[in-house]
């Protein structure tokens, strides 16, 4: 039987998919974040060979499988992308081993070869978009020194500086300090310049619930920083729109990514911003980790 496999890397989880050639689903399986880091591809190499070993065993198949399409945050840039993919080739996990982002296998999933708008906002953000005569557009997505606005990590790292300015009286004062400071053990403010040093950009995410609860208690700071954070997604869906138009038709947008998933704190303001920009929302599922098995299986023998 022919195997093929589809991975889905980010900063908090690795999904693998194992699919046959008829695109039936045979096994799943899940382990920690691979996000690519340039010139030290090992820790990525690892969380996509654990994840596909224990979905192959699920599937009940043997490695090495045919294809492997893995689609990883932070493959964007050559360097990343051609050591993660020497490391997997080394792996012995697939005769062919194809590597790219995250974001394309999350864009295939959802609109295939269709045009479209994706806007993801979790850990990190990026907007992707495909005009109706196929060209493809980015928007955002330069990780965390120069992009990633509205993003999880984005909301974090706003509440460690709300609360550094409050404490130093550039800022007015926070409830974020004491939840915050409370919540990652540490003795006073202060301590945040060490923690964030030593802190991955999914630790800085994970601040976002403690945000939001303060944000709902009526703190004027975590509501300032979660409004910030609409104004910049909103701005990814309009430039999307303006680069991938004109369009006869409203667009398609999907919204995807912890902060945008149904029940998300950042959902209905971007559902509102979908109206404003002549969007229509569409809330289907997106499955990164099926579309980079999808794509596993679509590629041609060369992988371009």
């Amino acid at each position: 039987m022919r195997l093929f496999v589809g991975v889905d890397g980010g900063g908090t989880h690795t999904r693998a998919v194992v699919v046959d050639e008829n695109q039936q689903e045979l096994g799943r399986a899940m382990g920690p974040g691979a996000v690519v880091t340039p010139g030290a591809p090992d820790a990525s190499v690892r969380a996509v060979a654990d994840a596909v070993r224990a979905a192959v065993r699920e599937a009940g198949g043997q490695l090495p499988v045919e294809r492997l399409w893995a689609g990883l945050a932070g493959a964007g840039s050559d360097e990343g992308r051609l050591g993660v993919t020497r490391g997997l080739e080394g792996a012995a996990l697939a005769d062919q081993v194809v590597v790219g982002t995250d974001v394309e296998a999350a864009f295939h999933h959802t609109f295939g070869s269709h045009p479209g708008i994706l806007l993801i906002a979790g850990t990190g953000s990026v907007a992707w978009g495909r005009s109706a005569a196929g060209d493809l557009v980015r928007v955002g997505g330069w990780g965390e020194r120069l992009g990633d606005e509205g993003s999880g990590f984005a909301i974090g790292l706003a509440a460690l500086r709300a609360i550094l300015h409050a404490s130093d009286g550039r800022g007015a004062r926070t409830s974020l300090t004491a939840s915050v400071v409370g919540t990652l053990g540490l003795e006073r403010p202060e301590a945040l310049v060490a923690w964030c040093a030593a802190a991955t950009k999914g630790d800085v995410a994970a601040l976002v619930p403690v945000v939001v609860e303060a944000a709902e208690g009526g703190d004027m700071a975590a509501r300032a920083i979660l409004d910030a954070a609409v104004e910049d997604l909103s701005a990814h869906v309009a430039a999307a729109v303006e680069r991938t138009g004109p369009w006869e038709e409203s667009p398609v947008l999907v919204l995807w990514g912890g902060l945008l998933q149904p029940g998300g704190p950042l959902r209905s303001a971007l559902e509102a911003a979908a109206a404003e920009h002549s969007c229509e929302l569409d809330s289907r599922t997106v499955d990164p980790a099926l579309g980079a098995a999808w794509l596993a299986l679509a590629s041609p023998p060369d992988g371009r």
